[in-house]
């Protein structure tokens, strides 16, 4: 009798969105066409320049700043724009994100219309916004464009963006078209570094290695030095998650959220340390 070889993939677990409902991610992990990520580690994070943000605090990736911060300044320098780029939203906690995931379906409907609302947010789990890379710009004052619409790419200040982002290490993370299935995000641009040497760039890029090859961003930073960063995908267990301290400012309005701890640093294989002493 033949015997069928056992499947190498296991069942992905359901995921919660909201309370009551739940989905199972496909075989890859993705949910709705949108990659996991897990929280970035409190101590990673820092404010953004003063005057930036809209409304709530927006945090960084320390990484992040420095060319966020020059960027910035460069934009300011420009006639027609000034100081209009601003922060409508950037670092977000998984609960944070399961709120605004949710926010548009109704009290009573939860969050049943999730295919349809992923389009246009990632679920719980699944946003670029939980890395602290990812920020939607927006525009102070609005003029007759408001926030996280496709109308910002058609604005002095959005195309702007689109010209220059990638020269300080931002790119569109879903552009027009793109295979995710996601629609058309001008404001949402994540942060990879302008060169693989720039400081945190090889973290940056190795977290949306997955993302960069499947489904490239449009501008995207384009760094051949980077070509050695393959998809990878953990062979160990995702770590327990940590609190951040009482009263810590990453908790305001969330106190369910949580932290995840780093992966470990890779270790050189035995291969990799005879051929450096060559």
């Amino acid at each position: 009798m033949a015997l069928a070889a056992p499947s190498l993939a296991m069942a992905a677990a359901p995921e919660q969105l909201s309370p009551g409902v739940w989905v199972t991610p496909s075989a890859d992990g993705r949910v709705f066409g949108h990659i996991p990520y897990r929280e970035a580690p409190h101590t990673d994070l820092v404010p953004a320049p003063a005057g930036f943000a809209l409304g709530q605090p927006c945090y960084v990736q320390r990484d992040a700043a420095p060319d966020l911060a020059r960027m910035l300044a460069a934009a300011a320098a420009t006639p027609g724009i000034g100081n209009r780029l601003r922060g409508v939203s950037c670092y977000r906690t998984i609960e944070h994100q399961r709120a605004v995931f949710c926010s548009h379906s109704g009290a009573r409907r939860g969050c049943r219309d999730a295919a349809d609302r992923a389009r246009a947010v990632g679920p719980p789990g699944h946003s670029e916004h939980a890395t602290g890379y990812a920020i939607d710009f927006g525009l102070r004052p609005t003029g007759d464009c408001g926030d996280v619409s496709p109308c910002l790419a058609r604005t002095p200040a959005g195309q702007w963006l689109i010209a220059h982002a990638p020269e300080y290490g931002f790119e569109l993370s879903f552009p027009a078209g793109n295979a995710q299935g996601v629609t058309w995000e001008p404001w949402h641009w994540r942060w990879v570094g302008a060169s693989i040497a720039t400081p945190g760039a090889a973290r940056a890029r190795l977290l949306f290695a997955r993302a960069r090859q499947e489904f490239p961003a449009a501008p995207q930073v384009r760094d051949v030095a980077d070509g050695w960063i393959g998809v990878i995908r953990p062979a160990t267990p995702a770590p327990a998650p940590i609190m951040p301290p009482p009263g810590s400012p990453y908790l305001q309005g969330h106190p369910q959220s949580y932290f995840i701890q780093p992966l470990p640093t890779p270790q050189p294989r035995p291969s990799d340390r005879r051929s450096r002493r060559r």
